[in-house]
């Protein structure tokens, strides 16, 4: 509908995940309008971002380091790993403020319609890090969903026969949600109410 760079902008925006058309219209007339200072913080800032975040060399969540600040922080336990699919997720559960362990970002799940498997998350880094020994339960907070749930059991299946206490979280969590949706006070007893794999 709109040619040259406005079209171009819309289009763009309108790649990002839950905008469609419409709303990449309204935020395309949005920085249109806005004053040039306004845009120029939002460009620098998305450059800063590609420029500066990586994902973290132990957990694989985003930071700006080699380690995050969760890896980091000495006062977490070594003894708890809580599996998540995203980054998103880690913060998610952080809200809740029920969680003293570590994390491991998978970076997605399961999905054999999306051509994703076992081999494009991060699974095997996740092994290495159980081989160290210090681990002692794996909490599964893979999304309730179709794909969180093939991951868990996967992931169960893998891991129960070498020893570990694995556990999932309890239900609460809406199926077929994510869990950066969820509220924290419901996140937070689905943390405390986690329940065994069978």
């Amino acid at each position: 509908m709109y040619d040259g760079a406005l079209g171009d902008l819309i289009e763009e925006l309108g790649q990002l995940p839950g905008i469609g058309p419409k709303s990449a219209q309204r935020l395309a007339f949005h920085l249109l309008a806005s004053e040039s200072v306004d845009v120029e913080r939002l460009t620098s800032a998305l450059e800063r971002v590609k420029a500066q975040v990586r994902f973290c060399e132990t957990c694989g969540n985003v930071t700006e380091a080699e380690q995050c600040g969760i890896c980091r922080d000495p006062r977490r336990s070594e003894t708890l790993i809580c599996v998540v699919e995203e980054p998103k997720d880690v913060l998610a559960i952080e809200r809740t403020g029920e969680f003293r362990g570590r994390y491991h970002v998978l970076g997605g799940a399961i999905n054999p319609l999306e051509g994703i498997g076992p081999d494009d998350l991060r699974i095997r880094q996740l092994m290495i890090r159980l081989q160290k020994g210090e681990t002692k339960e794996l909490i599964l907070a893979t999304d309730p969903n179709t794909e969180g749930e093939a991951t868990a059991t996967y992931l169960a299946m893998l891991i129960k026969p070498m020893g570990f206490k694995v556990t999932r979280l309890a239900s609460g969590l809406p199926v077929g949600g994510d869990l950066e949706y969820a509220d924290e006070v419901t996140l937070g007893r689905a943390f405390s109410g986690r329940r065994d794999v069978d």
